[in-house]
Formats: C-alpha cells, sequence, structure tokens
C-alpha cells in the first residue's frame, strides 16, 4: 500500500535535514505544537451558553442628574461561553431592553455546535432576525473574543492587528450625587482624593440642580485640583438646549475637556448639531449608539465632537472600532464610554490600544478609559485583581483572551 505522508512525517525529515546546520530539535517540537494547536482549535465547539443577571444593593444610594429616585441596586448581565475542550469565554452589558432574553432565545441556539474561531460567520449570524439587540450581541461577541484569545493563545487586541500602545491614559467618573452628601462639600473632597490616588483626569456629573449653583461646584474643584488636572463633566441628559448653553461657557471658562450628553438622547440625539455649533467647548455623546449605522447618521450630522461608543451597547469590539474608524474619516474624535465591572473594562482597554491617536503629531490627546469609581462588586472583585494606575495610565492585559480570570463564586453570589 502507498504510504500517505503525514504533516508530522513532513515535520521530522525537516527537523532531521536542517539539524547539522545548527537547528536544534525545538524547531520540530514548535512545529508539533503549532499542529496540535491548529488540530484543537479546528474542533472547537460552543456546548453551552450561559446567562447571568447579578444584582446587589448598594450602601449608599447614588445615580447621575436624572436619577430620580437615585439607584439603590446596581445590575449587570454577564454571558459565559463555554466549549467541550473547556475553555471558556466571558462577556458583559446592560441588563435591559431583552437583552438576556434575546441571548437566551435566539443568539444562544445559533451558537451552538459552532466553532467559536468563525468569528465573521457568527458575527454576522449574530446581527441576523434579532431585531438588532445591540446589546445581546455586544455581550456575545465579547465573550467570543476572550474565547478565540483562549483557543489562539493570544491577547484580546492581537486578534485586530495589534496593539498600538501596552498602556492607555485613564479618566475617573467619581463624581456622583449620593444620598446624603452636598455636592458642595463632596465633589472637590473626592476629586482631591482622586488625584491623590494618580489619576490625572476627572469626570463630574451635572445637571441635577441649576446651572448657577453647580457652576460655583465645578470652579471649587477646579481650584481644588489645579490647572493640570483634566476635568469633564457629564450632563446625562438633564439639560434643555438654553441651559446646556449656559453651562458649557462656565465651564470652557474653567478649562474643562468637554460637556457629554447635555441633551436627551432620545430621539436619535435630537437637537445635538445644532448645540455643537453653538458651544465653545467640545460636545461629547454616543453612548447609547446601538450600531455602526446609527453612528454614521449622526457623524454625518455633525453631532458631536466626540462619539463615545460603548463595546457593550453597539454590538462589540468590532462594531466600536468601525465606529472609530468611521469618526475618524470625518474628523471626529473617539473616545469610548465604560461603565461596567471588570470584563467590560478589560474588554474597553483592549479597544483603547487599539485607537489611533487623532493627529500625527506627538500623543496629547490619545483616547482615555472611562473608569467608573462609584459601588460596583464587580469591578476589581470579579476578577481578582485591581486595575493598577501608574501615572494616570493603566496596563493594557497580556494574558490570552481579556487577559481576567472571572471568579464564578462571585457570579453565584450575586445571580438573580
Amino acid at each position: 500500500m502507498p504510504h500517505e505522508h503525514t504533516r508530522r512525517d513532513l515535520l521530522l525529515a525537516g527537523a532531521g535535514a536542517i539539524a547539522g546546520s545548527g537547528w536544534s530539535t525545538r524547531a520540530a517540537e514548535a512545529g508539533f505544537a503549532a499542529e496540535s494547536v491548529q488540530t484543537r482549535t479546528q474542533e472547537l465547539k460552543i456546548s453551552s451558553v450561559k446567562s447571568f443577571h447579578l444584582r446587589h444593593r448598594l450602601k449608599r444610594p447614588f445615580g447621575a442628574s436624572v436619577s430620580v429616585p437615585l439607584s439603590r441596586t446596581r445590575e449587570t448581565l454577564l454571558v459565559k461561553l463555554e466549549t467541550d475542550s473547556g475553555l471558556t469565554g466571558w462577556g458583559e452589558t446592560a441588563p435591559i431592553a431583552g437583552a438576556r432574553g434575546t441571548i437566551d432565545g435566539q443568539l444562544a441556539p445559533k451558537l451552538l455546535g459552532q466553532n467559536p474561531l468563525n468569528a465573521r460567520k457568527l458575527w454576522r449570524e449574530l446581527w441576523g432576525a434579532n431585531f438588532g439587540n445591540a446589546l445581546a450581541v455586544g455581550a456575545v461577541e465579547t465573550a467570543l473574543n476572550d474565547l478565540r484569545g483562549k483557543a489562539l493563545n493570544l491577547p484580546v487586541a492581537e486578534l485586530f492587528g495589534g496593539r498600538l500602545r501596552d498602556r492607555v491614559p485613564v479618566y475617573v467618573s467619581a463624581l456622583d450625587y449620593v444620598e446624603g452628601e452636598q455636592i458642595e462639600e463632596a465633589y472637590p473632597r473626592v476629586a482631591e482624593e482622586m488625584v491623590k490616588q494618580g489619576f490625572r483626569a476627572v469626570k463630574m456629573r451635572l445637571g441635577r440642580y441649576p446651572v448657577a449653583r453647580e457652576a460655583k461646584v465645578a470652579a471649587t474643584v477646579r481650584e481644588t485640583v489645579g490647572p493640570d488636572i483634566k476635568l469633564m463633566a457629564d450632563g446625562n441628559g438633564a439639560y434643555t438646549a438654553e441651559n446646556a448653553l449656559k453651562m458649557a461657557h462656565r465651564l470652557n471658562e474653567l478649562d474643562f475637556a468637554f460637556l457629554e450628553e447635555p441633551l436627551p438622547q432620545s430621539p436619535k440625539y435630537a437637537g445635538y448639531a445644532d448645540l455643537r455649533s453653538k458651544m465653545p467647548l467640545a460636545l461629547a455623546a454616543g453612548e447609547v449608539l446601538d450600531s455602526r449605522a446609527t453612528a454614521k447618521q449622526l457623524i454625518d450630522r455633525r453631532a458631536m465632537d466626540i462619539i463615545q461608543p460603548d463595546l457593550s451597547l453597539c454590538g462589540g469590539l468590532c462594531e466600536a472600532l468601525f465606529i472609530a474608524e468611521l469618526a475618524a474619516l470625518s474628523g471626529v474624535r473617539c473616545i469610548p464610554h465604560c461603565w461596567g465591572g471588570d470584563i467590560l473594562i478589560a474588554a474597553t482597554i483592549h479597544l483603547l490600544s487599539l485607537l489611533p491617536d487623532p493627529h500625527w503629531g506627538l500623543p496629547t490627546d490619545t483616547p482615555m478609559l472611562e473608569l467608573d469609581q462609584s459601588e460596583n462588586p464587580w469591578r476589581e472583585g470579579l476578577s481578582g485583581q485591581r486595575w493598577q494606575v501608574q501615572n494616570g495610565t493603566i496596563a493594557v492585559p497580556s494574558k490570552p483572551g481579556l487577559g481576567i480570570d472571572v471568579n464564578e463564586d462571585i457570579v453565584r453570589q450575586y445571580a438573580i
């Protein structure tokens, strides 16, 4: 019978032929390892899709300008993909808009038995007949990226062409409305604490109280942290156009970097283009974008100076990266929104490592990570690690996948 040469035979023959020229058997061993990985990944199959709705009762109610009443619980939705080989991938999104039902009823059946490495095929199927539920797709796509990275022994950023930087700058969302605290005392105190911890950029929530009152608080914060700390403000949709302009002028005088979403987000960021044309400082918006198509409409309308896709809400890292590229074509900066636990934070850091600086000069406007500081048991707890900030920057995870290990005991503790 004729002998059928396998790839392994060829590797052995090749390794033997070149051994005398200085190559060691490590070359053959590397070939065997590559063959093993290829075989293993070709046979990889998704065996289960599990969703977890987590809820935590807050010690102190807090919220944004439009949180009436202030929130008393914190919630998130996690997705776990399991494979027949034992590899797992995790994703995160908000537990609203039927996301869990879409994952369990529509997306899970499409994923079972599929090879998670068939990314393009699965991406198209996830966006199929689910009426465009970007939250559900965002969680699942994050889990797929985590799983793909682990299967290929690569960090997520390397799955998308490789990182542009090993560290990303950070700004903290730390100044919230908290029950029993007056912003006149709390905002300057917390801002000072953040600076002492090494943060170089701080964002505050505004819009709950009259412009005159909050403008004075913003001025006190600026005086407290000094001129070298970058300050931003988030209106959370609490302003009319007139009051948004009044606050924008006050913040511009205080050298704030941007004012985020001062007008209501619905319907489709109405009024933003007109407001942007009149504002003296940058207008940021777009955290509730649900797709690249919606993003393109806003970019074409020049509705913002800075677009803020949230990968957990807009359909995943791939979608957010596409939105960032679309924005760059129109000279719109991209600073992604991030308000979640360790899974979303890790995924957003990988996204930020892929985003180029908005110009070819020295990197003075590198896209920043939003690192929420409000009470959240799934931040710096779910993965059992602290996000170390040094000189206002945070390291991009280098382990395979998202680069974090999820503590499933915590998942079970808060699951409802």
